[in-house]
Formats: C-alpha cells, sequence, structure tokens
C-alpha cells in the first residue's frame, strides 16, 4: 500500500498538493499546524473540509502556537506591519517549513508512510529560504541520516509551477478550489488586497477561471 503524508495549510498550494497525492497514493494522512495565523479559524476550516473531501485516512492538527509566541512574522504578530519592500517579505515565518517537515516525518516513520507531500512553490514564494529547490534536497538527506526507515521522501510537485499552472492543474484535477483559502489576513470574506490574495486573483485571471472565494475587494 502506498502511504503518505500530506502536509495540508488550506491554500491552493496545498489542496493541489493533497489532489496530486490522492491520485498517486492509496491512504492520505493529512497533517494540520496551528500556529497563531491570524487566519488560523478558517485554515483549520478548509483543512477539515478538504480532509473530508478525499476521504483522508487520518487528519490530524498540531499545536504550534510557539512559532507565534516567539515572533518574527507579520502572520502571527498583529502589532507587525506588513512590508514586501524587503527581499523577504515580513510574512516569512522562520524556518516554519522545516518544523513542520519534522513532525511530518516523525508521523510518517510512526505509520510507515514513503512519502511527504508539501505543497510548495519556489516561483511565487517572495523568496522564502524554506520554499527552495537546494532546501528540500537538503532535508531529504536528513531524513535518511536521521530516521531508522530512511526511505522517506519529500515530494514538492507544485515547486516549479507559477500559480497560474496551479490553478490549471487544480481544475483538470477537480481540486475544490472554493474549500481553500489563501488571504493572510481575514477570515470570512478575503481581502483582496494582500500579497497572497493578489498572486491567488493574477492566478485565477491568468487561467481565464473566476475563483469561488468570496473577496471584500476585487
Amino acid at each position: 500500500m502506498k502511504r503518505a503524508t500530506v502536509l495540508l495549510s488550506g491554500g491552493m498550494d496545498s489542496l493541489v498538493t493533497t489532489a496530486i497525492a490522492a491520485q498517486e497514493c492509496d491512504e492520505l494522512h493529512l497533517l494540520h499546524f496551528s500556529y497563531g495565523q491570524r487566519t488560523e479559524v478558517k485554515e483549520k476550516w478548509c483543512f477539515q473540509q478538504i480532509a473530508n473531501h478525499y476521504k483522508a485516512r487520518e487528519a490530524r492538527i498540531v499545536d504550534y502556537r510557539w512559532l507565534a509566541d516567539i515572533g518574527g512574522s507579520a502572520l502571527t504578530d498583529k502589532e507587525l506591519k506588513l512590508n514586501v519592500d524587503d527581499s523577504v517579505p515580513n510574512t516569512y515565518v522562520p524556518f516554519r517549513n522545516a518544523t513542520m517537515l519534522c513532525a511530518a516525518v516523525a508521523w510518517a516513520e510512526v505509520i510507515q508512510a514513503q512519502h511527504i507531500y508539501i505543497g510548495a512553490v519556489e516561483e511565487d514564494s517572495s523568496g522564502y529560504p524554506d520554499c527552495r529547490q537546494s532546501f528540500f534536497t537538503a532535508m531529504t538527506e536528513l531524513i535518511k541520516q536521521g530516521t531508522l526507515a530512511a526511505n522517506i521522501g519529500i515530494l514538492t510537485p507544485v515547486l516549479h509551477l507559477s500559480k497560474s499552472e496551479i490553478v490549471k492543474l487544480g481544475i483538470s484535477l477537480n481540486a475544490p478550489f472554493e474549500l481553500s483559502w489563501s488571504c493572510y489576513f481575514a477570515n470570512y470574506e478575503a481581502c483582496g488586497e494582500c500579497p497572497s490574495c493578489l498572486l491567488r486573483l493574477k492566478a485565477f485571471a491568468k487561467a481565464n477561471t473566476k475563483d469561488p472565494i468570496p473577496y471584500k475587494v476585487i
């Protein structure tokens, strides 16, 4: 049996990654991280709905609130104003993908999963260092060196796709985009103005299709 652990934030990249994993694997074990992000309520809802849609064998939410406690990101610290002028905007959450992958690896060992899927995107990742191919290559080697199984692979199926290509791929897989969320700040109607909303709207426009989620401003 081909078994996979999938990191599912509830965003459109992780949604499409889950759709790919559902086609490639027999059994899905979905993992979500609650780290004090501003859209925590909406993301949890999306995670649960997507898990139900794909009939996941397990769907677990990990409490990573300490990422909010240490601060350093506009996604978790409401006192920080969004700054996109730097080479890496302050929406970067320090070493987030690495800490999440560590939890996924531990679970994968226990359930004997062969693969970990993560919906990272290098091209549109705002220069985040933990969204680069070199990072995932290094993490794969770390898994080999630091686990008993030594055979768990990290799969990044949308890493080298543009956002519009991800939308088109999701449409071809019948991914339920209406259950996903990308906004950095709003939980009920997407703001339509933050960098993540703008990337998403641009992607759907390039794909010549309408984004099914509600927006305050378009």
